[in-house]
């Protein structure tokens, strides 16, 4: 990575790209007699370099490149055991950095195509290579007085151009792939973060909301029952009566301030997002094979989603789902199945989880989903709070759909199923 402060300075990252092409030109072969016109990794690094470092202007860089490489070479000349003399070694590789100025004058152009398939790219690319390399044998010519190339030996460096520049190109659409990969998947973490976090600020907002009616609902009763008091003369009670229904009101308002901020931050009544059932079915599945994994688990997750229709309700759709499926991993005890299936029959879409773990006993049927019942107890002998379910019921209950539980048919386990009408959760196209 350059963070150096020389690399930060756009100078310093030019005289980089001078540098480092001016040693790739070395790794090279020569097509023709002599070692004046060479096929070298030059080029190729040099539209690397340009591609990737879109801040650098083409053409400065070009002609700081075709100095650097001139300097370069004739440095090797003058210091290699044969001693070329200086002006002699400048006339021989004049011409490399009349190409490098070329080449970096019609990259400007060829840049402003990186958007595009790789194919146009490279081809865009190839055609300022034959380009430059025509420039760097005018230039040869002009100076050294060679004579010009037969038609094979142009046809011969066509190709050379097209394979170097789709070469450097290929590298480009390469590492632009793995970026644009690592970028969705840094994307896709924080989506699951997001609607994970969306999904258990739902569950606090809905208890809230309730929280809310119901001190609403008992400061009404509790001003009632003041006036009543009042009314048969029991002045004294019906004072203290009143002190505590204030307090209650206070209660309620500072409830509501915090239930508006948990609205606004939760965006659940956004009516823009949605999101696909088949979507949420993956995420949860993910999700919860991590939670198994963490618990020491070995359970495989099976599903089969054929509603697969958009919903602005994912939010409490996944906190419905959620609970149910942690529920079937935290009921299994080491290893077993959990099964998933998402369906439309009838005006209602039916979520099914079914697991194959410890069940529950037949008496307990109709306490599953009180508050405060629960079957699962840790290591300590503690019990969970037992709020899951309930939560669950209430949610379903909102949606007008209804929730049932039963034992398989054949096994051990527990089937839970919801019907949810269609309509409600539905978004329309």
């Amino acid at each position: 990575m350059m963070t150096g402060p020389f690399f930060r300075h756009r100078a310093g990252r030019m005289l980089l790209v001078a540098a480092g092409t001016a040693i790739a030109g070395e790794f090279k072969i020569n097509p023709f007699d002599g070692d004046i016109f060479r096929i070298a990794l030059g080029s190729s690094a040099f539209l690397l370099f340009l591609l990737l470092l879109r801040d650098l202007p083409c053409l400065k860089t070009g002609m700081a490149t075709g100095a650097v490489v001139l300097l370069f070479r004739v440095a090797l000349d003058v210091l290699w055991p044969n001693h070329a003399p200086p002006l002699q070694s400048f006339c021989n590789h004049i011409s490399a950095a009349v190409y490098y100025i070329a080449f970096g004058a019609a990259l400007s152009f060829v840049r402003r195509l990186d958007r595009v398939h790789p194919l146009l790219l490279g081809g865009a690319a190839a055609c300022a290579d034959f380009i430059s390399n025509e420039a760097e044998l005018l230039t040869r010519m002009l100076v050294l007085g060679t004579s010009s190339f037969h038609l094979s030996e142009w046809a011969y460096l066509s190709l050379i151009a097209v394979l170097r520049t789709y070469f450097a190109t290929g590298i480009y659409s390469s590492m632009a792939i793995y970026r644009m990969r690592a970028v969705q998947a840094e994307q896709q973490r924080r989506i699951d973060q997001m609607l994970g976090f969306g999904s258990g600020l739902y569950g606090e907002v809905f208890y809230l909301r309730k929280s809310v009616d119901t001190v609403e609902r008992l400061t009404a009763e509790s001003y009632g029952l003041y006036r009543d008091l009042k009314q048969d003369g029991r002045t004294a009670h019906a004072r203290r009566l009143l002190d505590i229904t204030q307090q209650i009101h206070e209660v309620k308002k500072d409830s509501q301030r915090i239930l508006a901020g948990l609205l606004k931050l939760s965006e659940q009544e956004d009516a823009a997002a949605d999101m696909r059932l088949a979507q949420m079915a993956d995420f949860l599945l993910k999700s919860n094979a991590e939670y198994a994994r963490m618990l020491g688990k070995e359970i495989s997750f099976e599903q089969m989603v054929t509603a697969n229709y958009r919903t602005n309700r994912y939010i409490p759709l996944l906190t419905l789902l959620n609970n149910l499926l942690a529920n079937a991993v935290e009921a299994i005890e080491e290893r077993g199945t959990v099964g998933l299936r998402i369906f439309e029959a009838e005006g209602r879409t039916w979520i099914v989880v079914q697991d194959n773990g410890r069940g529950f006993e037949e008496g307990d049927r109709d306490l599953l989903f009180e508050p405060g019942f629960t079957t699962k107890f840790d290591e300590e002998g503690a019990a969970a709070t037992g709020i899951g379910l309930s939560h669950v019921r209430d949610i379903v209950n909102a949606f007008g759909g209804r929730i049932e539980v039963r034992a398989p048919v054949a096994g051990p386990g527990a089937v839970f199923e919801v019907a949810i009408p269609t309509i409600t959760i539905k978004r329309g196209d």
